[in-house]
């Protein structure tokens, strides 16, 4: 069968050449990026011949091969593992990047600008295409892979230059080899003889050494044996003395396929009935993909040091997907799967203590390196809080560890505990409000009167805060209340001549309260005087029992409609405007200009929370015809 030759994205030729050129500080990672990829391979392979007896592979001597010519100026990785079909060599090796391609261009583009080579790397990670960083080594890449069961081979032969060519092999091995044919080692930009074995070894000590299958350097004469280059110990069944952070950090980087070191790494031994070990890490940075729903988690599963599941679901809950890492367990059988997983007690109670560890670990964070908290909260608090809808075993430990934006500090969150510290006397309530962000949030007429009195309230701006808030009713004691849910009455107002004076305020506003209420009957459930008002004229408020706008929109967005509630409008009854509407209506109901000025305030109501009127276009030309009028 003749070659094919295909051409690559226009997006995946800009990628592929700033990965050629302009991404990586340090060239060495290339071959760290193969062989975690050739141990990937060997893991399936081990995996597909538990469950498949009539695979009919060997696996007694599974191994990675590392083959240095410095006459030919070539470098090979081959492995023995699952391999990749035709199709799949297009799928995976001939499409770079082929979610999200165009944004992540420009992404490596800002970042190559800026000079920020970590973020470059890391922005590599994220994407998944560390086997083209051997074009940075290399003049010509091939690839020649027969996956296991199948025949037929593929070669895979591309020089970087935006095609790549694909041809059968009628007689390949199973598993995969990669050969770079290198660079002249006198190039400007080849810093490094990577034909010579004391480099090699150098690059696999320091970024190889845990992987738990063999790799073998050939040497250079072929009648010598292979020489073991790796140590192939579990970093997890080994004492934290005898590990440095360099290897921790080179664990997780093979298995999260990140470039940047993790923020934390959380050990776990269990002992008794039922024994396991666990080594988990927590990134740095959240992945691009971390909210999208075929996001693969990154915890794997072993047993008794054999690799058994890749992205183990029932290992972790949901909101804490994010953690990479690896569990080995002593007592767990071997073709275990997923949906075994799922119900078996053992590994719920896994489950239940490894979710218990990392939220002991953030608290711990919290306290003992306050910097180190503030990037994990920046980067997961928000998929964290997804626990608060799923996990009420852990709802306390989720609600100590959280922070929150508040109007105490414009700079530094705040947890409950430390709210609950700073509550004025005679409150009880946890007062918070919702919103797409904090600069709509701290705008809002709702906040007046906490603001004028003095009162913290929390500034919640996530979308999954509209959530969890109608879920969770308290903290230590407090009931979180919203401030812009039912009629406020502050904590602690028992001034008798304020209760007078707000009775006094009813009756002689009562006549446009009805009338407003009648007026506005298709858009609003009532009218009233507000507590909560210091400054604006007017706001809307929710009801007590009813679910907020925001919340219907985003069940409305998940395919689930809610009945629509009607809001309350309430006016400030200090306000010019107000007072001088009330007087009007007073002196002439039936006037137009009456009419026009309670649904201009209803309006303004409605932009002043972010929302906007039924009928924008009516809206502007009221307003217009009473500014004219006012001219």
């Amino acid at each position: 069968m003749s070659a094919e030759t295909l051409e690559f994205q226009v997006e995946a030729r800009q990628l592929l050449q700033l990965v050629i050129h302009s991404i990586y500080s340090n060239k060495d990672v290339f071959l760290r990026e193969l062989v975690s990829n050739a141990s990937d391979a060997l893991d399936k392979l081990r995996l597909a011949a538990l469950r498949d007896d009539a695979l009919g592979v060997d696996t007694s001597d599974l191994h990675i091969e590392l083959a240095a010519d410095p006459e030919a100026r070539t470098l090979t990785v081959r492995d023995n593992g699952i391999g990749m079909s035709h199709d799949e060599v297009i799928q995976l090796i001939g499409t770079i990047a082929n979610s999200g391609t165009a944004k992540f261009v420009q992404e490596l583009k800002e970042a190559k600008d800026a000079k920020d080579s970590s973020a470059a790397e890391n922005l590599i990670g994220q994407f998944g295409v560390g086997f083209y960083s051997s074009f940075m080594v290399a003049d010509e890449v091939e690839l020649v892979t027969r996956k296991a069961g199948e025949e037929h081979g593929t070669r895979w032969t591309s020089s970087g230059a935006g095609t790549y060519s694909l041809e059968r092999v009628e007689e390949a091995p199973q598993g995969t080899s990669v050969t770079l044919k290198l660079r002249p080692a006198d190039s400007d930009d080849q810093l490094h003889d990577y034909t010579a074995a004391w480099k090699i070894r150098e690059i696999v000590k320091k970024y190889s050494d845990f992987i738990t299958w063999p790799i073998r350097l050939q040497q250079e004469t072929p009648e010598a044996s292979a020489e073991p280059v790796n140590s192939m110990k579990a970093l997890w069944a080994r004492s934290r003395d005898e590990v440095s952070d360099e290897e921790y950090h080179e664990l997780y980087k093979h298995i999260s396929h990140d470039w940047l070191d993790p923020l934390e790494v959380v050990r776990l031994q269990a002992e008794g009935t039922f024994e396991y070990q666990a080594l988990l890490f927590i990134p740095s940075h959240a992945p691009h993909d971390l909210y999208t729903q075929g996001y693969q988690r990154g915890v794997q599963l072993y047993v008794k040091r054999v690799f058994v599941m890749d992205d183990c679901e029932a290992l972790m809950p949901p909101y804490l997907r994010f953690v990479k890492g690896v569990v080995d367990a002593a007592d767990l059988s071997l073709n275990v799967s997923r949906e075994i997983l799922q119900q078996d007690r053992q590994i719920q109670l896994m489950r239940r203590r490894l979710a218990k560890k990392i939220l002991a670990t953030v608290k711990d964070l919290r306290a003992g390196d306050p910097e180190k908290y503030a990037t994990l909260w920046r980067e997961f608090g928000r998929v964290i809080k997804e626990g608060l809808l799923s996990d009420f075993d852990n709802r306390d430990a989720i609600l100590t560890a959280a922070s929150f934006a508040s109007t105490h500090d414009a700079e530094q969150p705040t947890s409950l505990a430390q709210y609950v510290e700073r509550m004025k006397e005679g409150q009880q309530h946890i007062y918070y409000l919702t919103g797409e962000s904090r600069q709509s949030v701290e705008h809002s007429p709702h906040l007046e009167a906490f603001r004028a009195k003095g009162v913290e309230v929390l500034l919640l701006t996530d979308p999954v805060d509209e959530l969890w808030v109608e879920a969770v009713p308290e903290f230590d004691g407090k009931q979180l209340r919203s401030v812009a849910k039912g009629e406020l009455e502050l904590d602690g107002e028992t001034d008798q001549e304020q209760q007078e004076d707000r009775e006094q305020r009813k009756q002689e506003f009562a006549a446009l309260l009805g009338w407003m209420t009648e007026q506005l009957g298709a858009e609003v459930k009532e009218v009233r005087l507000s507590a909560r008002l210091t400054v604006s004229p007017a706001c809307v408020v929710t009801d007590t029992n009813d679910a907020s706008p925001a919340l219907e929109a985003m069940y409305r967005a998940m395919g689930q409609e809610l009945p629509h509630a009607k809001r309350i409008l309430e006016l400030n009854p200090e306000h010019p405007l107000v007072a001088g509407l009330n007087r009007a209506h007073s002196d002439r109901p039936d006037d137009a200009a009456v009419t026009e000025t309670a649904e201009l305030l209803y309006g303004m109501a409605l932009l002043a929370e972010g929302g906007q009127p039924a009928e924008p276009g009516r809206f502007l030309t009221l307003m217009a015809n009473r500014l004219t009028h006012n001219l």
